[in-house]
């Protein structure tokens, strides 16, 4: 066993024995969030635009391959590695951390996940001279994948089809429908739709969603609408529509029929937008502390740790944001195909308490520093309004988990009320 790396900073995830990869990739995504991402986030805030810059920084850092396989040039990450890192970059800008995770997550399904789901011989095999093609895109090119899944129903959810359909041709699909909530709109290169497989009959089935790359000078793809939401604003998820997109059968990000297995398979798979709420919270917890220290740069170095009250609330959060740490880290180091039901339950958990608790970090953040927090040139509103986004996220919104949470508990799978 290797020995753990230890480092000159508390990463957003908290203290752990990280192996040398881990410490090494944790330690470039902290220098470049403290030295480029942090200075830039109220820009793309204020502008509702995207973080394009900081893309350039991550590229450079080779970080658009993290969790492409070193085999195909990447950096290798495995999904706990993944999530250490994302959680350090929201730690810093949280709508670049969350773009991050649609790109990242599009290689990340069809390598590591991937491999552990079930697939026949010729699937395999065909799903591993494709994915050929999206690593090079992404480790030779330079290319940005984003991962739209939101039609405003049920489907992303995972409770009905998708109304994005993909009709079978010579050569590839014929992809029409539309897209709301699309991040990356504009900045992706490739945009990872799920969309139901049309088969000439009227009864569309989950079962048979597909996972297409649709390139973004596709004729007939168009993105519309403005962006102009209370947070996560560089983001910029705006629409995006498909009329007669033709996409190529080498486009297929998996096999026919193989998401709706790996969304069984993989349940961790959608807990990858809860790291960047982690950072967020850290973000607030780690500047109540400076304020009140008067450590803030540019603002008089007036002390408030001298109060009893303003103690009490620092404690208050630093107890959250360790519960907060301690079931993500168990979460994320537990993740693997066919969860057991205990580790199912924790993983509902963990994407709860870090939805809902880095709001309620963030909301104890303004209420201790005080009216000054409040004001823009300050980073706490806006972290306290891009935390109030978690647990509004499908697939898993705060609403949706406990229902699963209830019902998973209560039920075993099969069993119904007479």
């Amino acid at each position: 066993m290797p020995t753990p790396t230890p480092l000159a900073f508390t990463p957003a995830v908290g203290d752990h024995a990280f192996t040398p990869a881990q410490a090494s990739l944790l330690t470039t995504a902290h220098r470049l969030g403290e030295e480029k991402f942090a200075a830039r986030a109220a820009q793309w805030d204020e502008e509702a635009s995207f973080p394009f810059a900081n893309y350039e920084d991550l590229r450079a850092a080779g970080f658009l391959g993290l969790c492409v396989p070193a085999s195909h040039g990447g950096l290798g990450a495995d999904y706990a590695t993944y999530m250490m890192v994302a959680a350090e970059i929201g730690r810093f800008c949280g709508a670049t951390a969350l773009t991050y995770n649609m790109h990242i997550c599009s290689t990340m399904w069809t390598g590591m996940l991937a491999d552990g789901i079930a697939m026949t011989d010729a699937q395999r095999a065909e799903h591993a001279r494709r994915r050929e093609l999206h690593f090079a895109r992404v480790v030779k090119d330079g290319a940005i994948y984003a991962q739209p899944f939101s039609e405003g129903s049920a489907a992303a959810a995972g409770r009905a089809p998708f109304g994005t359909t993909a009709r079978k041709v010579e050569g590839g699909w014929r992809v029409n429908g539309r897209k709301i909530f699309a991040s990356l709109s504009g900045a992706a290169d490739y945009y990872g739709i799920l969309c139901t497989e049309d088969k000439g009959d009227e009864h569309p089935d989950a079962r048979d969603t597909l996972y297409l790359a649709v390139p973004a000078k596709s004729e007939g793809f168009a993105i519309s609408g403005d962006w102009n939401p209370l947070g996560m604003r560089g983001t910029v998820s705006r629409n995006l529509t498909f009329k007669d997109v033709f996409v190529s059968d080498n486009e297929q990000l998996m096999p026919r029929g193989v998401y709706f297995k790996g969304a069984q398979t993989w349940p961790a798979m959608f807990f990858t937008l809860a790291p960047t709420y982690l950072g967020i919270a850290n973000a607030a917890y780690d500047f109540t502390v400076r304020y009140l220290r008067g450590e803030v740069p540019g603002e008089p170095p007036v002390k408030r740790r001298m109060y009893p009250t303003k103690q009490i609330a620092v404690a208050q959060m630093r107890m959250q944001l360790e519960q907060l740490r301690s079931i993500f880290l168990r979460a994320i180091l537990e993740a693997r195909p066919n969860p057991s039901k205990d580790e199912k339950m924790r993983l509902y958990a963990a994407h709860y308490t870090v939805m809902e608790g880095a709001n309620d970090i963030a909301r104890l953040a303004i209420r201790t520093c005080g009216g000054q927090s409040m004001m823009k040139h300050l980073p706490l509103e806006r972290l306290y309004r891009d935390s109030r986004c978690g647990s509004l996220m499908l697939p898993w919104t705060a609403e949706l988990v406990l229902d699963r949470m209830g019902r998973e508990t209560l039920y075993e799978a099969g069993e119904k009320d007479e």
